[in-house]
């Protein structure tokens, strides 16, 4: 249920970028979440640099939501940043498998798809 790629660049270069990569694709960030940073102000410091990113379609949150409200508790999408043995990866939840446990029309599922690809080529932009 995770999609994850690992990309060639640095997880700076990729924090600093994303803002305007999702702007290119038709998503914004709404939220950004450094829980290496949080978690160190909270007195749990963790070793690995993780960045939590909350983006949205509005198009695409718009159907889904007024189609099928449950999905809300998976929306906004997120994007985690983080190193994992030396590699820096992307990840994030597959919609094709999230829409997969509810009942929807062809029509939902073509254009969930269709926004799932936008995300997809978010991620390997940077691979």
């Amino acid at each position: 249920m995770i999609y994850s790629v690992v990309v060639s660049s640095s997880i700076d270069v990729v924090r600093d970028e994303m803002d305007e990569r999702t702007k290119a694709i038709g998503f914004g960030v709404l939220k950004q979440y450094n829980f290496k940073e949080i978690l160190k102000e909270k007195g749990y410091p963790i070793k690995r640099d993780i960045t939590v990113f909350e983006i949205c379609n509005p198009v695409a949150a718009h159907e889904a939501l007024n189609a099928h409200p449950e999905l809300s508790i998976y929306l906004p999408c997120r994007i985690s940043l983080y190193e994992k043995d030396g590699d820096i990866i992307l990840s994030t939840i597959s919609i094709e498998e999230m829409i997969g446990n509810f009942t929807v029309d062809d029509n939902f599922k073509s254009h969930m798809n269709e926004v799932f690809d936008k995300l997809k080529g978010l991620m390997k932009s940077w691979e």
